[in-house]
């Protein structure tokens, strides 16, 4: 008897064209090339684009290569603060020239101040129109070395998850999948955040440059192109952070679910990169992510996660706490301002020291709660020890001699009164 196929019912009906295509046949959707066939298949397919899609906006997120920055010293957003930094820097030489020609008869050390304001204003004038060009160029050398770093082969993170996307142990578990989905989902918020502050730290430090450097002009003092250079380069190579996470790479290779939690640790180490990266407002970005994470969502583990990102610190304003302690934006503007009016001669002026009113009122109820829970300890230490016989302590011995008598004291006598027969002391 010849066997009966089964999809001869469906003849006639869209469904036969389904029921007699094998799991491998090209078709319409439906179907999958690579196996796996029908809906299913076509799920897989679909997930494995969808996480290699948001991996490459990780990476273009947090070390893009293209920044807001501008690129050449003709922007219409560069060169205004190019013409101030030329006239500022022309004017401070100017000023140079005219208190050396009034002092000349001091001699050498006027002249010599004279020639070093002159070469340091020409390299300060040149300097300000090469900074949008040089940091253009490093921003593309840091976009190609973290794209080779973090997604150039299988050794690396992103290029594991891809693997593992493909051949990973647990490839057929939904939960996996599940839970990669939802760490990369994450650590794409995070990585905005990061593009969104770098961005913004680099189009700022850019266009202050020619301002910063005009300063040099008043005879080679760099201390504050020096905290400016600074800055700005912990923005730009501030993605290298990610590069702790590349010891552990190799143990997660061949699991969706070690990766997502590699991906969850990333997420922790962009929250940190933004809390010391991005200066001024760093700590403020950070803490409010972070409360915005622990309002959101009861998990312990976010709530750990986040606070491994942006810890718990004190805002100071001038003067250093026992606590640690970070500046507030106006104070780190203030200190670095500071900088900039020295290196212009000018004597910044100096503010006392406090907390802000939040951090203060942070301190003291720490300090009442742990002097409480210390007062409580002490309490019943001394309860115990003094309910409880000490162990080392000698018995007491009983006197077998007879006590002393206890000596009254003597009552003071009165005076002896004259008798009525003799006669009066003369």
């Amino acid at each position: 008897m010849a066997d009966h196929d089964p999809c001869d019912a469906l003849k006639g009906t869209p469904g036969y064209e389904y029921c007699t295509r094998g799991p491998g046949s090209d078709g319409p959707p439906g179907t999958s090339s690579g196996g796996g066939g029908g809906l299913t298949g076509n799920a897989v397919d679909n997930a494995r684009h969808l996480v290699e899609s948001l991996i490459k906006k990780i990476s273009g997120l947090v070390a893009p290569k293209d920044a807001w920055a501008p690129a050449r010293s003709d922007s219409g957003l560069y060169e205004p603060f190019l013409w101030l930094g030329q006239h500022l820097a022309v004017a401070i030489f100017i000023c140079v020239v005219v208190v050396c020609a009034l002092t000349a008869w001091q001699g050498a050390p006027r002249l010599k101040q004279m020639g070093a304001s002159t070469g340091w204003t020409l390299v300060a004038v040149a300097g300000m129109a090469s900074v949008p060009g040089a940091v253009m160029l490093l921003n593309k050398a840091v976009s190609a070395a973290f794209t080779t770093a973090f997604d150039s082969d299988e050794s690396t993170l992103f290029g594991a998850i891809r693997k593992d996307l493909h051949s990973g142990a647990d490839l057929n578990n939904p939960l996996a999948k599940l839970l990669l989905l939802a760490a990369i989902a994450v650590a794409l918020a995070f990585a905005f955040l990061v593009f969104l502050t770098r961005q913004l730290g680099i189009l700022a430090f850019v266009c202050m440059a020619p301002v910063v450097l005009a300063s040099l002009a008043r005879g080679g003092d760099p201390t504050a192109v020096k905290a400016w250079a600074q800055r700005l380069l912990g923005l730009m190579f501030a993605p290298f952070a990610l590069l702790l996470l590349s010891p552990f790479v190799q143990l997660a290779k061949g699991s969706l679910i070690v990766d997502s939690v590699l991906l969850v640790a990333s997420d922790a180490v962009m929250l940190r990169m933004i809390f010391h990266g991005v200066p001024y407002f760093g700590p403020k970005v950070a803490g409010a992510a972070r409360t915005y994470v622990e309002s959101r969502t009861p998990s312990p583990l976010a709530h750990a996660v986040v606070r491994a990102g942006a810890p718990d610190v004190y805002e100071k304003e001038n003067m250093p706490r026992a606590l640690r302690t970070v500046d507030t934006p106006g104070r780190a503007m203030s200190r670095d301002r500071g900088v900039l009016f020295a290196a212009y001669g000018i004597t910044p002026k100096e503010r006392a020291g406090r907390l802000t009113t939040q951090s203060a009122v942070a301190k003291e109820h720490r300090e009442a709660s742990e002097t409480a829970a210390r007062r409580q300890q002490l309490r019943e230490v001394r309860e115990r020890f003094r309910t409880t016989p000490s162990p080392d302590a000698p018995p007491a011995r009983r006197s077998t001699s007879a006590p002393a008598p206890v000596v009254a004291p003597a009552q003071p006598t009165p005076a002896a009164q004259p008798s009525s027969s003799q006669p009066p002391t003369p």
